[in-house]
């Protein structure tokens, strides 16, 4: 079944098919690939409506890939549903599990990495309007670096437990 455009002629329920898609929810591309370093990750947007404040996202990073090292200005909070992983918010690094719940703070540094054996997938809820998000400079990664538990997080060193 197709979804319209138009929120209100979408149907209320949108079928889970047991393998991490919803019915009428496009797989995208994470993001453009010139635009920030990033590996093996997709995205399905599964609610944005215009009268909805924000927008509620599925992110599955594969075995062994990555999101983007970024911050911004607005708020997520994010819901591991399935596989394992680690997430660096701020100056530390998290092991991240099946149902864990991350808050992640305006314009904090924040990655999502895959264990190497199994996908890790979650939801996402961000504003719906949001800034673009920032990269690090060379400055920044090197304050990072400083931690040696984060640096070997940034060269994938380290795995989840």
């Amino acid at each position: 079944m197709m979804m319209s455009d138009d929120p209100l002629s979408r149907a209320p329920v949108r079928k889970f098919d047991g393998a991490f898609r919803w019915e009428g929810v496009e797989r995208r591309p994470y993001k453009d690939a010139a635009t920030a370093p990033f590996r093996a990750i997709s995205r399905q947007t599964l609610a944005s409506d215009p009268r909805l404040a924000g927008e509620l996202r599925y992110f599955e990073i594969e075995p062994g890939g990555f999101s983007t090292l970024e911050r911004h200005e607005h708020m997520h909070a994010v819901m591991a549903l399935r596989g394992s992983g680690l997430c660096l918010v701020g100056d530390a690094v998290y092991a991240l599990g099946a149902h864990d719940l991350v808050t992640i703070e305006p314009m904090v540094w924040h990655q999502f990495r895959a264990g190497r054996d199994a996908p890790l997938g979650f939801l996402c809820l961000v504003n719906a309007a949001r800034d673009r998000p920032q990269l690090p400079t060379e400055a920044d990664l090197a304050a990072l670096r400083s931690s040696p538990e984060v640096a070997a997080f940034l060269d994938g060193l380290i795995e989840p437990v």
